[in-house]
């Protein structure tokens, strides 16, 4: 019942979202494939060799904005936290991404609204991503080889998922997996960098110094509103999907913590983390650990970003230390190794004990839609 009060929130999004786009148009690909009807709504736009690409063009459709419609941010700038507290509430989502001592946060309140940052953060460029549709925030290296790329949005979705495009070579790149799919770098992988969904006060505790994307962006945003209402009810059917048939195992619209790790991909649903709090596992021979807690607002349920349900935030850490597999129990919103009794916090940093000081490894650990992820990885094992 409430797909035509979510259609009219979009609409109203693409919109906002072309109301500054630059209408330019770039050179059309090849005439006979433009011509043939083969190529998606749009491809008219871009300088792209479409003679080369991984994917039927069929399976992937317009979403309503042109090129660039929904507008990348490529000159980021940050504030404190003591500044950004005067806009951001306790429980907002944010996106935190921490390389060595560079630590930084991407409101979802601004990222809804541009869905790719291009950055570089601690000398590493680095593209911070976020597409709404799938609830996915993944953050790339943007160096491929020896060529920095730095991305914006085709306006176009595969499996209702975000496709990128370089502005280098004009090639199309799905966020979900981060390969190229249609264009010279056909066949290409981005490396992901390992970033989570957090509560604000909890990277606001965790990191006092670190700086946060500033909503001086150069554009003119409702930042703090959510255009996709009441989006992640459990019972709905995701939007603009025409994708393979989800598999029956979890609801299409079930949150999910993903890890791929050595040919192996496994799914922690939200609904079992939230119930165990913590998880030993292994993935593609890696022991991880992967950590939930409450406190984190969902960013597609309430008209205010700030006011969402309740849906918690989850990490995951390698659990080898000093070359020695450990186990962790949890206890006040800290983890406990059981064979140092080294206390870390949920940042994976050793606060306290024999350790003190050390870091555990984060692993690429990605929030999705169950629909979403299984459309990429069918094969997925669910942590039960």
């Amino acid at each position: 019942m409430r797909r035509p009060l979510l259609l009219t929130a979009f609409l109203v999004f693409v919109l906002i979202a072309c109301s500054t786009s630059t209408g330019q148009v770039t050179p059309t690909p090849t005439a006979p494939l433009l011509s043939s009807g083969l190529l998606p709504d749009g491809a008219d736009q871009f300088r792209t060799d479409f003679s080369r690409h991984s994917v039927p063009f069929a399976e992937i459709r317009s979403g309503g904005p042109p090129k660039d419609g929904i507008p990348a941010i490529d000159n980021p700038r940050f504030v404190s936290v003591t500044a950004a507290n005067e806009w951001l509430r306790p429980r907002e989502p944010v996106i935190a991404l921490v390389l060595g001592n560079d630590a930084r946060a991407y409101p979802i309140q601004i990222l809804m609204w541009h869905e790719i940052v291009n950055d570089t953060v601690n000398e590493i460029p680095v593209t911070v991503t976020f597409c709404p549709l799938c609830n996915t925030a993944i953050v790339f290296e943007r160096r491929l080889d020896s060529q920095i790329l730095d991305f914006g949005t085709t306006g176009l979705l595969r499996y209702s998922n975000l496709v990128m495009y370089d502005r280098q070579t004009e090639s199309w790149w799905q966020q979900a997996t981060g390969e190229a799919i249609v264009g010279e770098l056909t066949g290409h992988r981005l490396a992901f960098i390992p970033a989570a969904i957090v509560a604000w006060e909890t990277f606001a505790a965790g990191y006092p110094d670190g700086r946060v994307l500033s909503r001086e962006t150069g554009y003119i945003r409702d930042y703090g509103r959510n255009p996709y209402l009441g989006y992640d009810n459990i019972d709905r059917s995701p939007f603009l999907y025409d994708g393979p048939p989800t598999p029956d195992a979890l609801p299409a619209m079930a949150r999910v913590l993903t890890v791929d790790h050595n040919g192996e991909a496994v799914a922690y649903p939200y609904d079992t983390l939230a119930a165990m709090q913590i998880i030993h596992d292994e993935v593609g021979g890696l022991p991880i650990v992967v950590v939930w807690r409450a406190g984190t607002a969902s960013a597609l349920d309430s008209a205010q970003i700030a006011d969402g349900r309740d849906v918690g935030m989850a990490t995951a850490y390698q659990r080898v230390v000093n070359g020695q597999t450990v186990q962790f129990t949890i206890a006040d919103d800290h983890l406990i190794d059981s064979e140092t009794g080294t206390r870390w916090d949920l940042f994976g940093r050793a606060i306290a004990g024999p350790l003190a000081g050390a870091t555990l490894i984060p692993v690429p650990a990605i929030d999705h839609f169950w629909f979403s992820w299984a459309a990429f990885r069918p094969d997925t094992r669910i942590y039960r």
